[in-house]
């Protein structure tokens, strides 16, 4: 009996990191209120975890929980003074008679469960909201992520990420923020918010800004799966198949990013045959449907051409540099940035040799708008070591180990800076 009871709490955790942004997506959808929303998939939750223990886990598990979720909303507005209004509303939206006959999730409906989901990450990522609210928020919802595991991935506290969410939920309530894809003029800034989220989340993940891990896996395959979703969703959007590519790609290094110990292991010095041939695959093909959509390339869209160039690559030698700082240079003149510049050096000093990197390194250093950007000064270490003025290098690279917040990046460059002292520690990306 107690084996069972613990299949069927295993079986209830898994079902609602899956389930639950399509339950919240269509009780927002219903209820207009995201807040609402999200009590009645908690109470639903709570529901199953009385009875599934007692009963079995039903055949449909999100059926149910979103059948139990929608007669709870019903009962809560038969309860209210202003019942009529409500439930206009909900036949308007819904289909009263659907909630009522059973809410089996069919195929049917998946077109209105879809719009859901995409109205509940446009509501997620609205620009009201900061972007540790808006990241907060969407990991809740559509991650399915508790406050304490949102807290352990950013490496803050779960009072801290609870009143993000509470305070999120309050602001788009007081904003009037609708429940709706938008529209017209307003989709492309706000697709940009979403994506920027998505991002964001990944990056997170990929480099950890802090903490004693260089990597957080998870982070990264929660944002690549909020990336599937709004690709299947958003299919004619050519920067949703471009940032679903680059994040493929920069995932299917994960394994080899980190030695045993969890050291960093940089680009250039990764055992290429750890690389997730799948997610490469995934990811190249992703490309192709980005560029074969009729639109110019994007940001997203570029540097996953970039991330392509090193996928293709079979040995750190064979990589085409010249063609990553030409994509560069393309992505400077629609998006340019000085944390692009810090990349774009890179490039170019292994495209045309260290000095004419160097010298646009320098330029982001006068520029002293990333005085307290680690990275700046990690590169321009390297690049000075392959100029063989070490003794700047080690500067360069014991100031850097100074910025990171990162214990593996820290120990990183001091081993750099070390290695620079005795006339080594030659360059790489990560």
């Amino acid at each position: 009996m107690a084996d069972d009871a613990e299949r069927a709490r295993r079986a209830i955790d898994a079902v609602w990191r899956i389930e639950s942004p399509r339950l919240i997506a269509g009780l927002a959808r219903m209820t207009r209120d995201v807040g609402r929303a999200e009590d009645l998939a908690q109470d639903a939750l709570v529901a199953a975890l009385e009875r599934w223990p007692r009963d079995g886990v039903p055949d449909n598990p999100g059926a149910w929980l979103m059948a139990t979720a929608k007669r709870r909303a019903i009962d809560q507005f038969r309860r209210a003074a202003n019942l009529e209004r409500k439930q206009e509303e909900l036949a308007f939206d819904v289909g009263l008679a659907m909630a009522l006959q059973g809410d089996i999730v069919a195929a049917s409906v998946e077109d209105e469960i879809g719009d859901g989901l995409l109205a509940l990450i446009f509501t997620c990522c609205h620009p009201v909201l900061g972007p540790q609210a808006r990241i907060a928020l969407t990991l809740r919802m559509l991650g399915g992520l508790r406050t304490d595991e949102i807290a352990r991935a950013f490496l803050t506290s779960e009072a801290t990420v609870q009143q993000r969410v509470v305070r999120a939920k309050r602001t788009l309530a007081e904003s009037g923020v609708g429940f709706a894809i938008p529209e017209g003029d307003e989709l492309a800034p706000r697709l940009a918010s979403v994506l920027e989220v998505v991002y964001l989340i990944f990056n997170e993940g990929y480099a950890a800004t802090a903490g004693d891990d260089w990597l957080r896996p998870d982070l990264c395959f929660d944002a690549l799966r909020l990336a599937r979703i709004l690709a299947s969703l958003e299919p004619r959007e050519p920067e949703v198949h471009g940032l679903l590519s680059l994040l493929e790609l920069q995932a299917s290094r994960l394994r080899a990013r980190t030695a045993a110990g969890g050291a960093p292991i940089l680009l250039l010095d990764q055992d290429r045959a750890r690389w997730d041939r799948l997610l490469v695959t995934r990811g190249l093909a992703s490309l192709d449907t980005a560029l074969g959509l009729p639109a110019p390339a994007g940001p997203y869209t570029l540097q996953a051409a970039i991330a392509a160039c090193h996928a293709r690559a079979r040995t750190a030698a064979e990589t085409d540099w010249v063609k990553i700082a030409a994509l560069y240079e393309a992505l400077a003149r629609i998006a340019p940035s000085p944390v692009l510049e810090v990349n774009r050096a890179v490039a170019v000093g292994f495209a045309f040799g260290p000095l004419s990197g160097l010298r646009v390194i320098d330029a982001v250093i006068a520029a002293d708008v990333l005085k307290d950007y680690h990275l700046v000064l990690s590169v321009r270490g390297d690049l000075l070591c392959k100029l063989g003025r070490y003794p700047e290098a080690h500067a360069d690279f014991t100031r850097a180990a100074g910025m990171t917040r990162n214990a593996r990046e820290r120990e990183l460059m001091l081993e750099r800076a070390a290695a620079a002292r005795w006339g080594g520690g030659g360059a790489s990306p990560s």
